[in-house]
């Protein structure tokens, strides 16, 4: 059983846990569900910088790498520094973090914000409308293509931006389909955890240009921004870099002075 299987497995676990707890008529009455969302591939698509940046206090691969920053500072530093949007990562597990952390980063700042979880139910979708997000992310390695047509098709009909996560080739040729918005590449391996930018410039060919292309993990220097830019990537997710700092909105904003 690999960390993505136990992730996943605990995830179904936990979603009939939350939905005993908290009915649907519920999650639709929150005040945050009428909101008008931001579009992030809007943003990408006119973005010198691309940038995407992450609140993350740990992951399986890295451990801790940030439990002192708190999610508002955090979003209006991100905010001034001027990404395009941000990556919330909201599961509790296995990366410390919470569907709160999303509405703290809500009420802080304006702009798009990103579900980083690990979707397996509709349930979740209409969560991350009621507490703010703007985008969800889809994983192809956890999903079959009807779940994400299902899935992409109904955050569509809530205004939700579509990010698709694939790995390789193979995830990409099942996942194709109008419903998205973006497509990432993630340059890590999930089996090993290796990181290679290879990933990204071998599968940029393969995605159709009606689609944001985004690159996602390794992502540390603004060489590796300059080296995909060529290969039509317009955004970029970074995590651990700017969290690993004691001032992640600061560390983002010196990035992106470097990067433009």
């Amino acid at each position: 059983m690999t960390i993505l299987d136990k992730i996943v497995k605990d995830k179904r676990e936990e979603v009939v846990l939350r939905k005993g707890l908290i009915p649907v008529r519920q999650l639709e009455q929150s005040v945050l569900f009428e909101r008008e969302t931001i579009s992030l591939s809007n943003n990408l698509r006119h973005s010198e910088s691309g940038i995407i940046a992450e609140h993350k206090r740990r992951s399986p691969s890295k451990s801790v790498i940030n439990q002192s920053l708190n999610v508002q500072d955090v979003a209006k530093g991100y905010e001034d520094a001027g990404v395009c949007g941000m990556s919330v990562l909201t599961d509790g597990k296995y990366f410390g973090g919470s569907l709160d952390d999303l509405l703290i980063a809500r009420a802080s700042c304006n702009l798009p914000l990103l579900r980083k979880e690990f979707i397996v139910d509709e349930y979740q979708l209409l969560e991350a409308k009621a507490y703010g997000a703007d985008v969800i992310l889809l994983i192809a390695a956890i999903l079959t293509r009807e779940e994400i047509k299902q899935f992409s098709e109904f955050a569509k009909r809530l205004n939700l931006d579509v990010l698709l996560e694939v790995h390789n080739e193979e995830e990409l040729h099942k996942s194709v389909m109008p419903s998205l918005d973006m497509l990432g590449v993630n340059n890590r391996n999930l089996k090993t955890f290796e990181v290679s930018l290879e990933t990204s410039k071998t599968l940029s060919a393969l995605i159709p240009n009606d689609f944001v292309k985004v690159s996602e993990s390794g992502i540390s220097h603004i060489e590796a921004i300059k080296t995909l830019k060529p290969y039509g990537y317009q955004g970029f997710l970074i995590g651990e870099n700017f969290m690993k700092t004691d001032n992640a909105g600061e560390s983002a904003k010196q990035f992106i002075k470097n990067l433009l």
